[in-house]
């Protein structure tokens, strides 16, 4: 199972996969596709965010016609937190009423 961890600063937990910017979560996941489960830090250094990541994500899954992996969203920041969460559980939810209606 392929789990991501995406966090500039927090030390990495034992059986993920760490990743600490928006370049690497995209250079990854474009080589080695969708992993099961992400955890999101919201705040990645001075010029990019989780956010950033998530939005990636969704542009990708809708360009593969993929799922959208299980994800959480472990920052401390709450709006960005609520924003990552809104985004993804939003893209989620259209894409289980496409699935229903095919």
């Amino acid at each position: 199972m392929k789990k991501l961890y995406l966090d500039d600063l927090r030390p990495i937990p034992t059986d993920f996969v760490g990743l600490r910017s928006y370049t690497d979560f995209v250079a990854y996941i474009t080589q080695n596709g969708l992993p099961n489960f992400i955890s999101f830090d919201h705040d990645l250094g001075l010029e990019e965010s989780g956010f950033d990541c998530a939005k990636w994500l969704v542009n990708y899954c809708l360009d593969k016609k993929k799922e959208l992996p299980e994800f959480t969203i472990h920052s401390q920041n709450p709006v960005g937190k609520q924003n990552i969460e809104s985004l993804l559980n939003n893209f989620k939810k259209r894409n289980d009423r496409t699935i229903l209606q095919e």
